[in-house]
């Protein structure tokens, strides 16, 4: 598989920033297959440029956001990076705010202030990249989600989400996440489902995936990966990448 980026990723609860060198040489794979994830993603060019294809429209570049479940491709060139916010989080229900229901959308050089300028400066940092890049993404997340008052996940659904998250070492159905709140099995998949907009198990999938892309990029193979996470295999986890990133893992080399 031939390589199509190289980059650091850095991730940390309800969140993770990419930044990626995607070659410019004219042969090269630039484009991504349509592929939706369960994150805002929030895109800043660091020098290169690219364009989202989004509902048979072009969003372009410097500065774009795409909303979660929203089907999309990606094209780009050059250095640029992806932070990427979860929509239960408090930064994610402020994005949700300010999307009002679109799909996708450029956003100005007002809005995205100097988040480039502090993404740029912690991928070059002398000092460890992974703590750099990710006190920056969450400086950049945190000042989202001081720009607006919003409501939070229902009481319930936040339980079930910090139970999922204490318990990825073993199979996690939605009848034990009823049970740890006190909700029928209906009840609670009704519920998780109006909260987030989507299933409980494509949720765990979700985290799943973000776990192993953290174990990734710390050093680990893709079986190690696989492992860590939960999942049967790496060709699982292979194909679950593939479909909410649009590539395959083993197309983007970690520095």
């Amino acid at each position: 598989m031939e390589t199509i980026a190289t980059g650091r990723i850095a991730v940390w609860e309800g969140g993770s920033l990419w930044v990626f060198d995607v070659p410019g040489a004219p042969d090269a794979p630039s484009r991504t297959e349509m592929h939706a994830h369960h994150a805002f993603q929030l895109t800043f060019s660091l020098g290169g440029s690219f364009t989202f294809s989004v509902e048979n429209s072009a969003v372009p570049g410097p500065f774009a956001i795409v909303a979660p479940d929203t089907l999309h491709a990606f094209e780009a060139r050059g250095l640029v990076s992806h932070l990427f916010v979860e929509p239960e989080s408090r930064a994610g229900r402020t994005l949700e705010q300010l999307m009002q229901g679109r799909p996708a959308t450029t956003m100005t050089a007002a809005q995205v202030q100097d988040s480039p300028d502090l993404i740029l400066a912690a991928f070059h940092s002398a000092q460890d990249p992974r703590s750099t890049l990710r006190e920056a993404g969450m400086k950049i997340t945190d000042r989202i989600a001081g720009h607006a008052r919003v409501a939070e996940p229902d009481r319930r659904v936040r339980q079930i989400i910090k139970w999922a998250n204490e318990n990825m070492d073993q199979s996690l159905g939605i009848d034990e996440a009823a049970r740890s709140v006190g909700l029928s099995t209906s009840r609670a998949s009704h519920l998780f489902v109006e909260e987030t907009g989507l299933p409980f198990r494509t949720y765990v999938l979700w985290l799943r995936l973000v776990r192993a892309v953290d174990a990734r990029v710390a050093g680990g193979t893709l079986t190690d990966a696989a492992q860590e996470a939960g999942f049967s295999d790496s060709a699982h986890l292979s194909r679950t990448f593939k479909r909410m990133f649009g590539l395959p893992a083993v197309a983007l080399e970690m520095l």
